[in-house]
């Protein structure tokens, strides 16, 4: 396989990240055997650490098995790779753009929702009370987008954190990182969604006053409205 050689000072990075790249990409399928590390090294042009290193997050990632003493061999990354490897997906380009934001914006929406219903059942009084001071943020007219996808994530972060789901919170930080990857301006139906302060008023009002229902119906119809721009 074609590898470049690389130069920086954080090279473990580059590493990983090409390797991912041949994986993902499919120059490399399941059941292929990577060079050895020497062999690697040389290829890359750096030392046999950096390679070490990257081939421990490319294992880690579920995209390699080592064996002790033998070869290291390519997975499926359908099969084994976890939600952080949906990142990665953005920017090789092995999965259709268009098909990486449904999905997201799909799963955007359930935890969402379900965080909403939690965070109105069980959260803190404290934890509510950063629900209500989110939401007033969002402005009455105007605001430019950058500062409203800020706004927005600080919002459902209060809420994914008042619902004490360690899973969601994670998937949360997924989500972002991956539209951000993408560019948030690509969403059909995002701006419009962050810009309606009085349905982000109407949710955190449900969730303030526990009614875990009403705020699940009220998240599902706003994150909705994304998920059906782009089914459209």
């Amino acid at each position: 396989m074609p590898l470049t050689p690389i130069s920086r000072t954080a090279i473990s990075d580059a590493v990983f990240a090409q390797l991912v790249d041949e994986i993902l990409s499919g120059r490399l399928v399941p059941g292929d055997p990577l060079p050895a590390e020497r062999e690697l090294a040389e290829s890359f042009g750096v030392n046999r650490h950096a390679v070490r290193e990257a081939l421990k997050r490319v294992q880690q990632s579920g995209l390699v098995r080592i064996a002790q003493g033998g070869n290291t061999r390519v997975l499926d990354w359908r099969d084994n790779a976890g939600l952080d490897l949906l990142v990665e997906l953005t920017r090789t380009g092995v999965v259709p753009p268009v098909r990486i934001l449904r999905d997201i914006v799909e799963m955007r929406r359930s935890v969402g929702t379900d965080a909403a219903r939690l965070c109105a059942d069980r959260a803190k009084n404290e934890q509510l009370d950063l629900v209500a001071t989110a939401v007033d943020r969002y402005p009455v007219g105007e605001c430019p987008f950058e500062e409203l996808i800020l706004i927005d994530r600080a919002f459902w972060t209060a809420i994914v954190d008042g619902s004490g789901n360690l899973a969601y919170r994670l998937g949360l930080n997924t989500i972002v990182a991956a539209i951000e990857e993408i560019g948030a301006i690509h969403l059909t139906g995002f701006p419009a969604e962050l810009a309606d302060r009085d349905a982000h008023v109407a949710l955190a009002d449900r969730i303030v006053h526990r009614d875990a229902a009403g705020a699940r119906e009220h998240a599902e119809e706003l994150l909705g409205r994304i998920v059906a721009a782009l089914g459209d």
